[in-house]
């Protein structure tokens, strides 16, 4: 109850930093700000740069996905983890990468491009998990019926991945309101480098805030759709029987087209990023490397990393137990507040929190507590969702023979549930401690006085075009980001319950 009603006051905050701003900086002047044409001309910026990020990253990200899936490619296990990398290398890195060696690849276009480089994975593997667990009788009926393989896929298949390019697809939009690092490289304008500038630039926190309101309804307005999705979301079909045997269609002739555009993919999103952080490592003129402070900064990152990813925990382990264990209203609603939190950019969560501390609590400001606090706020889901997941696999008739035996609640949870749970705690501190680290706008407001994590230490080294100076931060964060993501979309990709034959037809 005392987590739930925390998270309560904690979501509240971003629409009372809106609410107070306004009313210091008077109503009339504040719905001023709110009409100006500057707004409307960000909102475009914003809605364009979402719009084209997400259909581009949908379609790429279901073409990888039915191929790695679905098709006879050679080594599809070693492609399904070559295509999720990029999900490992953060977007203003990709970025500052491209733009270091193409200062023309900017504007609309180039942030199109990047972005979707960077975040078509959030599309491939919820619709490579889907494919892996549709089945396989629905597309038999299919074709028993005489639709050959492109009417299947569009009558049968695709409607079945609704759910999940579009979950996907939301993923991204929010994404897309959220992003700040590699648009500020790419020179273009949304809602979110706008509240930066106003923020740290002109020191016009009025508008700073006006503009945030703008930003708290779109990303209402992203929640209220996925609403919509998840409350139609469940389009057939789970044999739990016997393993199926998965028809793989042979591309043949259109086999060498596939792993070219693989392979393209794969140079354009996660290789050229590599290959001109290495550069800049071998080549650049102030590439000095300074290992202390390399060394420093990396075990700031990771420390910041697992202090959130704790206190995430801690708060995610009573709100999934009361979603799963009592069904309610209450339980509902304690299950859903997170995701609104984690729908806002971290420029929205650091402003209001700088703005609370400074009037409230100025004993937190700019300390590790409050910055920990923010990285939690942001990140809770990822470790909900990985705990839920372990948490309904586990009876609860082991939990009431413990009670029947006179333990107590507490006693019961820490002697057998916990352990039984272990897997899913251990995979949600993984996820959030990875976000953690890429996480570059709420570090920027809320960190302590002169302290860098790698994310902060390569945006700002690169903001000064000292590329080659923030190359080996850039490659140790990729480095620490990419092992996970290899191992955990490798071990996803394991079918040793499903048979498969290749299909001609």
């Amino acid at each position: 109850m005392l987590a739930v009603l925390l998270l309560a006051a904690l979501s509240s905050l971003p629409v009372l930093y809106v609410i107070l701003r306004a009313q210091d900086a008077g109503w009339a002047y504040s719905a001023e700000l709110l009409l100006r044409p500057r707004i409307f001309e960000l909102l475009v910026n914003t809605l364009k740069l979402a719009a084209g990020a997400t259909l581009l990253s949908c379609l790429i990200g279901v073409t990888t996905a039915w191929l790695v899936e679905r098709s006879d490619l050679s080594y599809r296990k070693v492609w399904n983890a070559i295509v999720t990398l990029p999900f490992a290398v953060p977007a203003f890195i990709s970025a500052y990468s491209w733009i270091s060696v193409f200062p023309r690849l900017e504007g609309f276009y180039g942030a199109v491009l990047v972005l979707t480089f960077s975040n078509f994975p959030l599309v491939h593997l919820p619709v490579a998990a889907a494919l892996r667990g549709m089945d396989p009788a629905l597309e038999e009926t299919s074709r028993s019926l005489g639709f050959g393989r492109i009417a299947t896929f569009f009558k049968v298949v695709l409607p079945q991945l609704k759910v999940a390019i579009l979950g996907g697809g939301i993923l991204i939009a929010l994404h897309m309101l959220a992003e700040f690092g590699a648009l500020s490289f790419l020179n273009y304008e949304t809602f979110t480098t706008a509240i930066f500038d106003q923020y740290y630039v002109a020191f016009n926190s009025a508008a700073a805030a006006m503009m945030t309101l703008v930003l708290l309804l779109l990303c209402m307005g992203m929640l209220f759709l996925e609403f919509l999705i998840r409350g139609r979301g469940y389009y057939a079909t789970e044999r739990k029987g016997s393993p199926g045997e998965i028809e793989l269609v042979a591309l043949g002739k259109w086999k060498p087209v596939a792993l070219l555009f693989l392979v393209l993919l794969t140079i354009m999103a996660a290789g050229a990023p590599l290959g001109i952080i290495t550069y800049w490592l071998l080549v650049g003129s102030s590439a000095a490397l300074d290992l202390p402070d390399l060394l420093n900064t990396l075990q700031i990152t990771l420390s910041f990393g697992l202090g959130g990813s704790v206190l995430a925990v801690i708060f995610a382990l009573p709100l999934v137990f009361l979603a799963v264990r009592y069904q309610g209203k209450f339980a509902t609603l304690a299950d859903r507040i997170p995701y609104f939190i984690h729908s806002l950019p971290g420029i929205v969560v650091g402003l209001t929190l700088v703005f609370f501390a400074v009037r409230y609590a100025f004993v937190l400001y700019q300390t590790v507590p409050l910055l920990l606090i923010g990285y939690a706020m942001l990140f809770l889901p990822m470790a909900q969702s990985a705990i839920r997941a372990a948490l309904v696999q586990v009876s609860r008739q082991l939990e009431e023979v413990a009670l029947s035996l006179g333990k107590n609640a507490l006693s019961v949870f820490m002697r057998i549930t916990l352990p039984l749970i272990a897997p899913g705690v251990g995979a949600g501190l993984a996820l959030v401690f990875l976000q953690i680290m890429k996480e570059l706008t709420a570090t920027l407001l809320l960190r302590p006085s002169g302290v860098d994590t790698l994310a902060t230490k390569v945006w700002e080294l690169t903001d000064n075009a000292q590329y080659a100076a923030s190359a080996p931060y850039a490659a140790a964060l990729i480095l620490i980001s990419g092992l996970p993501v290899y191992l955990l979309t490798m071990r996803s990709f394991t079918r040793s319950s499903k048979r498969e034959k290749v299909f001609d037809g």
